[in-house]
C-alpha cells in the first residue's frame, strides 16, 4: 500500500516511513485538488484531516478522512481504517524523504559500538540502531497491538 499525506499529518507520515511504508508528503499550501490527483495517478490512499476536500470530485476514491486529533490517536485510527502494519519493515526508509535505505559501512564518526550503518542513497542521511530505535520500536510495537487485535476482531466475526 502507497500512502499520501496532507501537510497536516507530517508526523504520521514519518512514523509510517519508519514502519516500512512508502509515503510520500505534498509540500505545505498545496491546492486540495493536486492531492487528489495525485493520489489517483501514483495508486496512492491519501490521507487527510480535511473534511471539505472529500468533496472535490474523486476524492472518495482514494481519501481517507482522519477525525482524530494527535499522533496516538491518528495512528490508532489508521490502524482500524486500514489495517496498518506497524512492523512491516522497521526502520528501512528515510523518514525524511522516503527512499529505501541502504547499508553501509560504519562512518568513522560513529560510536564504536554501533556494528550496522545504514544510509540514505538520495539525502545522504546516516541511520543506526541507537538507544532512539528502541524507544521508537517500542511506539511501532503498540500500535501493532492495535493491528493484531483488528485482525483478531475480522476473524471473529461471522
Amino acid at each position: 500500500m502507497k500512502l499520501l499525506c496532507d501537510e497536516m499529518l507530517k508526523g504520521l507520515a514519518r512514523w509510517l516511513r519508519t514502519s516500512g511504508y512508502d509515503v510520500a508528503m505534498e509540500p505545505d499550501g498545496r491546492p486540495d485538488r493536486s492531492l487528489i490527483e495525485r493520489a489517483l495517478v501514483e495508486q496512492r490512499v491519501l490521507l487527510t484531516r480535511d473534511r471539505p476536500m472529500l468533496s472535490i470530485r474523486g476524492a472518495n476514491q482514494v481519501a481517507v478522512l482522519l477525525e482524530s486529533n494527535g499522533l496516538e490517536a491518528c495512528a490508532r485510527e489508521i490502524t482500524r481504517k486500514l489495517d496498518i502494519n506497524w512492523l512491516l519493515d522497521p526502520f528501512s526508509r528515510c523518514s525524511r524523504c522516503n527512499t529505501p535505505l541502504i547499508e553501509t559501512e560504519r562512518p568513522a564518526a560513529f560510536p564504536p559500538d554501533i556494528d550496522k550503518a545504514y544510509v540514505c542513497p538520495c539525502c545522504d542521511k546516516y541511520y543506526w540502531q541507537g538507544g532512539h530505535v528502541a524507544r521508537m520500536r517500542l511506539h511501532l510495537e503498540n500500535w501493532q497491538e492495535e493491528f493484531r487485535q483488528n485482525q483478531a476482531q475480522r476473524n471473529c466475526l461471522p
